[in-house]
């Protein structure tokens, strides 16, 4: 990506049962637009004795986006929905003012071996809708719109670009794109974006300006309206960003908003069982030990 501000290496984390490796938030960079977590899951093989289950958790102040590459997980939530979402299929969860969820191996996979791999991303509504009521959106893989251009194939998950627009219901102006090519191309697509960007490398890797990068980087560049760069061949990237607030953010556990109060009502409202629960799931992960405030 031309003229990039900085490099971030995938880092190793936990989430329960499952190891992932995490992207945002980064120390030097909290956010890029409105995008303020980002964990790569997998990819994993799984025995027939091994699952992913995350109990009950709560969320405030974003939407939450899972997209997969390989396998399937079923989502729960307090809003009332339970469905299976498979690779290429978005689930979009809007928290708002509060919201619960799980996310299970699906019942079918549960005594079989099985692979999972894809992309956990948690993006913050802008101020006037952080306590907005909780919803879901699903939205299937053959809605997402794709396209090829000179080889290469592209996939505009959420948000607008390209004259385009996903199906993704989202709250304020932001892009994330896949783009994939089987051959080395030279991409510049940064006329089409606005506001900030960073570039993930899933497979391959990219150059710019003589420099390589390669695969688990992720890259923030300084400029969106300057996005150029050689693609390798067999490779797979992400680029997403927008807008970013003018308010500041702050992140803990799993809860984010531009006011540390309503963080602080969260822990209690979590505490005390005060949150929504997820139809037929008993099992709730507790709220952690204090964690000081992220900033983006």
């Amino acid at each position: 990506m031309s003229n990039t501000k900085l490099i971030i290496e995938e880092r190793a984390a936990n989430i329960g049962n499952f190891m992932v490796g995490r992207l945002l938030p980064f120390r030097q960079k909290r956010m890029v637009g409105p995008f303020i977590f980002i964990d790569h899951m997998g990819p994993v093989k799984m025995s027939e004795k091994d699952n992913l289950d995350v109990a009950m958790h709560p969320h405030i102040g974003i939407s939450t986006l899972t997209f997969l590459f390989e396998g399937a997980i079923i989502h729960r939530d307090s809003i009332g929905t339970e469905i299976e979402i498979t690779p290429g299929a978005v689930n979009w969860m809007t928290a708002g003012k509060g919201a619960v969820h799980t996310e299970r191996t699906p019942e079918r996979l549960r005594k079989s071996t099985k692979k999972l791999h894809g992309l956990q991303i948690w993006v913050a509504l802008p101020l006037e809708e952080e306590q907005c009521e909780p919803s879901f959106a699903h939205v299937s893989a053959d809605e997402i719109p794709s396209w090829e251009d000179d080889g290469v194939q592209f996939k505009l998950i959420a948000g607008k670009a390209f004259g385009k627009q996903s199906p993704v219901p989202v709250y304020s102006p932001l892009f994330f794109i896949e783009i994939k090519s089987s051959e080395t191309k030279t991409i510049t697509i940064g006329e089409y974006l606005s506001g900030e960007s960073a570039l993930y490398i899933l497979e391959g890797s990219i150059t710019s300006e003589e420099h390589t990068y390669k695969s688990k980087q992720l890259l923030v560049a300084k400029d969106s309206t300057l996005c150029s760069f050689e693609i390798a061949a067999n490779s797979t990237i992400y680029i997403f960003g927008g807008e970013p607030f003018n308010e500041e953010r702050f992140i803990e556990w799993n809860f984010v908003a531009s006011n540390k109060e309503l963080i602080e009502q969260a822990k209690e409202d979590w505490k005390s069982h005060k949150f929504p629960a997820v139809p037929n799931e008993t099992a709730r992960i507790p709220l952690p030990e204090q964690r000081r405030f992220g900033r983006k």
